[in-house]
């Protein structure tokens, strides 16, 4: 089986003209006609990464952060980068990235696992693009049961299995309605408050842009490492499903870079 093969399962979910005009999902590194020994599954793809990849037998790394994003004028080794992409090629190691494109799909996107670890029910796209209801940014749902601020608040932590939360003051409210956005959600808040959601579940919210909830809902900023983590096992199910029986391995690194004292 080739490179290309694996690829096309990954682009029949999410297919990479969904991508935001900024990014660079698709394949970073690597020949797509070359056989695959076995796949390594990741949220980024690091140095150490390419190691767990050498290690296991794997010359596919499918990542969901594009480990080259604003582009290469040097190839010298002098960042993390460029000692990434040097060692995958080196090895032979294909970097594959499949990003917003992931993050605009509805079903198996990277917001639907977010939605299912909350256990949101009647879930739909936040921000459809073009009207599309399959097509947009964030979800949308429901509780099964409305449930305390505080009861959510830890069932947040617990579930997105995150260290702290950094919220906005809580407003004494029962949580019914719950908005989700992997990573780096702000650019939703208004969208979230349009639509009457009670907590708006996300990440890389900055200072002043918490005031902007004026108390008419709930922020809960998790950490983008914490909300976007569950990707790793949605890339992995979405292979397993067309190639059950393939060398397909989920990473034991955790590479977030963000430390709690």
């Amino acid at each position: 089986m080739k490179i290309a093969e694996v690829l096309s399962v990954l682009e029949a979910v999410a297919p990479p003209y969904l991508q935001e005009s900024y990014d660079n999902a698709g394949l970073i590194v690597g020949d797509p006609v070359q056989e695959v020994t076995g796949v390594l599954c990741c949220l980024d793809s690091t140095e150490a990464i390419i190691e767990e990849a050498i290690v296991k037998g794997c010359n596919l790394v499918v990542a969901h952060h594009p480990i080259v994003f604003r582009g290469l004028k040097r190839l010298n080794g002098s960042t993390y980068i460029e000692r990434t992409v040097i060692k995958a090629i080196r090895h032979g190691i294909a970097i594959y990235a499949i990003h917003t494109n992931l993050d605009n799909v509805f079903r198996q996107g990277v917001n639907s696992k977010i939605a299912e670890k909350l256990n949101l029910q009647h879930t739909r796209i936040l921000a459809p693009k073009a009207g599309d209801p399959e097509i947009g940014a964030g979800i949308i749902g429901h509780l099964a049961e409305p449930v305390t601020e505080n009861a959510f608040l830890a069932f947040t932590k617990q579930a997105l299995q995150t260290a702290c939360i950094r919220h906005t003051a809580l407003r004494g409210r029962e949580v019914r309605t719950v908005a989700v956005c992997g990573g780096a959600g702000s650019f939703l808040l208004p969208e979230a408050l349009r639509q009457g959601a009670d907590f708006f579940v996300t990440a890389d919210f900055k200072y002043h842009e918490f005031f902007d909830a004026e108390g008419k809902l709930v922020i809960a900023d998790v950490g983008h490492f914490e909300s976007e983590q569950f990707t790793i096992e949605l890339l992995f199910s979405i292979l397993q499903e067309k190639f059950p029986t393939f060398a397909l391995h989920l990473t034991n690194l955790n590479t977030n870079p963000v430390f709690y004292a």
